[in-house]
């Protein structure tokens, strides 16, 4: 198994329309070959946030029951990707303003939207607990900027070449990471990934678990393999920037989403 636990596709009715605007937005989106840069990528960052953070209301059944089956796992993906994508494309159709002000403005809204309905659930459900997602941001951002200098140092061509999506990369795992340690040395929580989960496993057995936790080594194999993939990946951005932007950014993705989501589940649930 390499699902995550709670992985499951929404009933008929909202899968199918569901498909089907992916579909019609990618094939649009393909239709106009619009370009992706680094500006691009990293201006669609506050959507990855967005969506988290809506999987997060999901969680606490704070999405109106009616469309509630958008934002579970895997469907909360779907329906970003779904309104970015829109977005992007009016952006693109409509607008003269630069397409990535545009998304980052747009997400940037989002992200306020989401996170003031998230706070405002744990105010008034009196579970909102705020140091240990504070203390977990902190750490992420010196853990990336202490990778970020260390790249610059050994391979400055990496870095001039990945630039901010290189950055966004590492940040997202970073917090991925340190987010899934506090959660589960510190707050008591589980983790829901096979992989992530055999990892926490096998630290428990070393000598260290009982003075330093399981954590530091799912942090220390993270940030390992998004270091890896930076550096794997600068060729090919060089190479062809659209594709290898865009890969580059899945990746930062894949890290950011979860990380902004456990932030915000662990700081409205306590």
């Amino acid at each position: 198994m390499v699902l995550p636990e709670g992985f499951a596709l929404p009933p008929l009715a909202y899968l199918l329309p569901l498909l089907l605007a992916v579909g019609l937005v990618g094939w649009l989106l393909w239709r106009a070959e619009p370009t992706v840069s680094e500006r691009t990528v990293v201006a669609f960052a506050p959507w990855m946030v967005v969506g988290a953070g809506l999987h997060a209301l999901y969680q606490v059944r704070a999405i109106p029951a009616s469309v509630a089956p958008l934002f579970g796992t895997p469907s909360v993906y779907l329906t970003t990707f779904v309104v970015a994508g829109g977005v992007w494309l009016f952006a693109l159709r409509r607008l003269r303003t630069p397409v990535p002000r545009v998304l980052a403005g747009t997400g940037t809204a989002g992200v306020v939207l989401v996170v003031a309905a998230a706070l405002w659930y744990g105010f008034t459900h009196d579970s909102l607990h705020l140091f240990w997602p504070f203390v977990g941001l902190v750490v992420a951002v010196l853990l990336t900027g202490a990778l970020w200098i260390a790249t610059q140092f050994f391979y400055p061509d990496v870095a001039v070449i990945t630039g901010a999506v290189g950055v966004l990369t590492l940040f997202g795992h970073a917090l991925d990471s340190v987010s899934t340690a506090i959660g589960i040395d510190v707050l008591n929580a589980t983790e829901r990934t096979p992989i992530s989960r055999a990892i926490l496993e096998f630290a428990g057995m070393l000598p260290t678990a009982d003075v330093i936790g399981v954590g530091w080594l799912f942090v220390l194999v993270k940030l390992a393999i998004a270091e890896f993939v930076v550096l794997l990946f600068a060729d090919y951005v060089a190479e062809e920037p659209t594709e290898g932007y865009l890969l580059l950014g899945v990746v930062a993705a894949v890290g950011l989403g979860p990380g902004a989501h456990n932030l915000l589940l662990f700081a409205i649930t306590g």
